[in-house]
């Protein structure tokens, strides 16, 4: 069976099927989830194949996210792309820009006459993956949020209370402070995808503007804008604490948890 075009854009790209086989049509679905992730991911897909013969879901891990995405991209451009790719939210302009290469949901559910409605998922996860004529792009599957750890045993170590962590960046500053001043620990606190989670999400925390055109859904000609005063501030004070020691820059990606070279 011959598939022709990937349906939906992010963070689960939906593609469209071609002819239908005689017996069960299969749906090949590349993904990025590994380890206990990766199984959750498989233990859907057989359970999808169990409640129904007219289909078979046939999983596939393609490493990263970044790996996945342009590993479909090359696909697609040899006559061989799935049928499904999951793309990490970063991916959704790339995908939004394949015309041709995808179908997005809200046309790939019409054409199928499903009976769909994306008020059923997070406002602010079908406000990502929407376009701004309020048409569902990309079916959510697994959106990221950041969440902040502290050790416990480090903050009882420095004569902070290990049930209450910092609220504010002022806590944050003034807690990683006591930390080291303490010797409790080395660095005060770190962060993994910086560019993610300190100027998209905050900016997002904060009722930011980061792009015109609704923050790039509105065409390629955007025009960044997120040095406004507030994400100024805020990377002038990280700029401050990784010039004190305060705040370890642990590299672009996820890996914050090794030390900066």
């Amino acid at each position: 069976m011959t598939f022709r075009k990937f349906a939906a854009a992010s963070t689960v790209s939906l593609l469209a099927l071609g002819s239908a086989a005689q017996a069960q049509t299969q749906i090949d679905w590349w993904h990025a989830m590994g380890g206990e992730l990766g199984e959750k991911t498989e233990a859907l897909a057989t359970a999808f194949n169990a409640a129904q013969s007219e289909f078979v879901v046939v999983p596939s891990y393609r490493g990263t996210y970044t790996e996945t995405m342009t590993g479909a991209i090359a696909a697609f451009r040899a006559g061989e792309q799935p049928d499904i790719v999951q793309v990490f939210e970063v991916g959704t302009g790339t995908m939004m820009a394949a015309e041709g290469a995808i179908v997005p949901v809200y046309q790939l559910m019409a054409d199928a006459g499903a009976d769909f409605d994306p008020n059923a998922f997070l406002p602010a996860v079908v406000g990502y993956y929407t376009d701004p004529e309020g048409r569902m792009l990309s079916m959510p599957f697994n959106s990221s949020t950041p969440i902040m750890y502290y050790n416990k045993n480090v903050f009882a170590a420095a004569g902070l209370d290990p049930e209450q962590p910092p609220r504010t960046w002022a806590e944050v500053e003034a807690f990683s402070r006591q930390i080291m001043s303490s010797g409790a620990a080395e660095c005060g606190f770190t962060t993994g995808w910086v560019s993610w989670v300190q100027l998209e999400n905050f900016s997002a925390w904060h009722n930011q503007q980061i792009g015109t055109l609704e923050n790039g859904f509105g065409g390629l000609e955007t025009e960044l804008t997120f040095n406004g005063p507030v994400q100024v501030r805020h990377w002038e004070n990280l700029a401050r604490w990784q010039q004190e020691g305060v705040f370890q820059y642990g590299g672009p990606g996820g890996g914050a948890d090794a030390p900066p070279m």
